[in-house]
């Protein structure tokens, strides 16, 4: 089955050339710079699920009385139940499940399972009928070996449950993002706000279902950085990654993948002291590359039509 394009009125923001490079750059450098700020937060006293859960209830809760607040519409029943479904496999399945893995998994294994989103996407997507082109393919395949490289003779230290969650991780956030394309859905942003709303208040629910508790104030370091990722890695960059899926191939919007492991290195560098050489400059202008190839791949013009949901 063909891919069906979200209906035009979703389109709060045109997507112009310069609105697709901004939204791109915020999904970029933002989600780039969240690996040290979810690290920050476990490590100063936030347990996974239970962080995540406050981070994006928070999130969701503000944007969505903003945009009440300024005449957006409230999202109709159906739409309330595609933003749960898409809310519990983009932040509880993908998020969820990299906040857990961050607890045993080394940074380097994270950056390539979570580079394999693009790949998984792609998947999805020949399974509803819509085959990326050539050139698309050849960034995807070029994008995933530099992340590799980037990675090779790293210490991947894992656990088994880290290793499970980093599995799912990607192929949850995969399937609900190609799944969204053509559901009846709110505006972009009133869509993130619920999908913020919906899939943290179940985060919270399984956090406490698992007996997760915050036993101790948390240092204020993981505060800033539980704010820090409520602010800008919830309502800004998934905001902008929400629009993004409406408004250009989906190839596109998951290109984030191979540009996130880039910026965690540098600011690892730059924060933490770690160290790179010429074998990570060398990978990082590989995955660079990679995303070059899939802005460039032909992309076609989302056609207004009905959106409705696929049974």
């Amino acid at each position: 089955m063909a891919e069906a394009s979200t209906p035009a009125v979703h389109a709060a923001v045109p997507a112009t050339l310069a609105a697709t490079a901004i939204a791109l750059g915020v999904v970029y450098l933002v989600w780039g710079s969240t690996y040290l700020g979810i690290r920050f937060a476990l490590e100063g006293g936030y347990p996974p699920l239970l962080m995540g859960g406050l981070r994006f209830v928070a999130a969701g809760a503000l944007m969505y009385a903003v945009l009440r607040w300024r005449g957006v519409p409230a999202p109709t029943p159906r739409q309330w139940r595609n933003a749960t479904f898409m809310g519990v496999l983009l932040l509880g399945g993908g998020n969820g499940l990299v906040c857990i893995a961050e607890q045993t998994v080394s940074s380097g294994l994270a950056a390539i399972a979570v580079a394999s989103a693009p790949l998984w996407m792609a998947v999805f997507l020949v399974l509803r009928g819509q085959h990326p082109s050539r050139l698309e393919w050849l960034g995807l395949a070029i994008g995933f070996v530099g992340v590799l490289w980037l990675n090779a003779g790293s210490s991947l230290t894992m656990s088994p449950k880290g290793l499970l969650a980093l599995l799912f991780a990607p192929i949850a956030w995969s399937f609900g993002s190609v799944w969204s394309r053509g559901r009846d859905l709110p505006t972009p942003f009133m869509g993130a706000a619920a999908q913020m709303l919906c899939g943290g208040g179940v985060m919270l629910v399984l956090a406490l279902a698992l007996g997760e508790r915050i036993t101790e104030m948390p240092d204020a370091k993981a505060s800033l950085s539980l704010a820090y990722l409520t602010v800008f890695g919830s309502i800004v960059a998934f905001s902008a990654y929400i629009w993004l899926l409406h408004n250009v191939r989906t190839t596109l919007a998951a290109s984030y993948a191979y540009v996130n492991p880039v910026i965690a290195v540098v600011l690892g560098a730059w924060l933490a002291s770690e160290r790179f050489t010429a074998h990570d400059l060398g990978a990082m202008a590989v995955i660079l590359g990679g995303v070059v190839a899939i802005t460039l791949a032909r992309t076609r013009p989302p056609v207004p039509v009905v959106a409705k949901d696929v049974p």
